[in-house]
């Protein structure tokens, strides 16, 4: 085939496959699982941007340095730092282990993670109700101290305790766009806009500063779809198909989709939890209304028979 381009967004979640595998050793395992599906992918001529997600990575990063900091006084590492942290560790874990399977499939195919800045618009309404919960759980006087000593905005949540809640804008630049594209045009399999991206902004002067925010990495592997001209976005998720009546006795396993299909439902409300699905199908929206000119929504050990034509939900204008 033809040299296509795809971007692959695969979740934090994915490489955690449940509470008793949450180790570093636990999440290099499950990356190499994905590694071997995506190899398939690349083997058969595409060239990839991989994606990923790190909300919980991100979310040990934090309670490593909120315990650090109340047992022996460290500093505590802010939230854009954390995300940059995970980038490389994430990056680390995808990119050795897709070397590892290269060799052994005799694929002379580079590999390089780019740590990924994603600009925001520091009027974007998510700043004035940040709703995204981080971190641990603190009592309530914790919680008020921070809330004002911090600038934190803090919420109680279900009776577990109280947790730090951050904005979490839509994503409107990837920075680093230009190297990522350089890459991929030399034929280099690029890590990158990993957990959203590194929430920036841009300052009075003009100049890079972040921010305490999450971006969903969904939106942001669509963006760098949308600017890379992307043959294809592929989104990697716990589910072989996407289904509409989640849940319900009608519900329904879709082969495929329109793009007005998806809007339509989507609209509808009803269909895709907003935590989960909701995203993923907006994501392909902005995307195909771009001009993009298919999506793809399947889970990791289905990637090489969804491209095949033979599962998944193909999402298309």
């Amino acid at each position: 085939m033809a040299k296509q381009v795809a971007v692959v967004a695969i979740g934090g979640n994915s490489l955690i496959k449940d509470k008793k595998h949450q180790s570093v050793e636990d999440q290099y395992l499950a990356a190499k699982e994905s590694c071997h599906h995506i190899a398939d992918m690349i083997e058969a001529g595409w060239d990839v941007a991989i994606g990923h997600g790190n909300g919980p990575q991100v979310g040990f990063i934090l309670q490593r340095s909120e315990i650090a900091h109340k047992v022996e006084g460290m500093h505590e590492v802010p939230l854009d730092v954390c995300g940059a942290d995970s980038q490389g560790a994430i990056g680390y874990a995808l990119q050795q282990n897709l070397q590892n399977e290269f060799k052994q499939r005799g694929v002379k195919k580079p590999v390089a993670t780019v740590i990924t800045q994603v600009r925001v618009d520091r009027e974007d309404k998510a700043f004035k109700n940040p709703s995204k919960p981080i971190g641990g759980f603190m009592d309530e006087g914790e919680a008020k101290d921070r809330e004002k000593s911090l600038g934190w905005s803090v919420v109680e949540d279900a009776g577990r305790g109280w947790r730090r809640v951050v904005a979490s804008p839509i994503p409107q630049e990837v920075v680093e766009y230009e190297s990522v594209k350089c890459l991929i045009d030399a034929g280099c399999v690029v890590v990158t806009v990993g957990g959203g991206g590194i929430p920036v902004v841009r300052d009075e002067k003009g100049e890079l500063v972040g921010v305490a925010a999450v971006i969903d990495k969904d939106y942001a592997s669509s963006l760098l779809a949308r600017e890379l001209k992307a043959d294809l976005l592929l989104i990697s998720t716990a589910v072989e198909k996407v289904a509409v009546n989640f849940g319900k006795p009608e519900q329904k396993w879709l082969d495929s989709m329109t793009l007005a299909e998806a809007k339509q439902y989507l609209a509808e409300g009803t269909h895709f939890a907003k935590g989960s699905m909701a995203p993923k199908i907006q994501a392909i929206i902005w995307f195909l209304e771009a001009g993009g000119k298919k999506a793809l929504i399947t889970n990791p050990e289905n990637i090489g028979r969804a491209l095949k034509g033979e599962t998944g939900t193909w999402i298309v204008p």
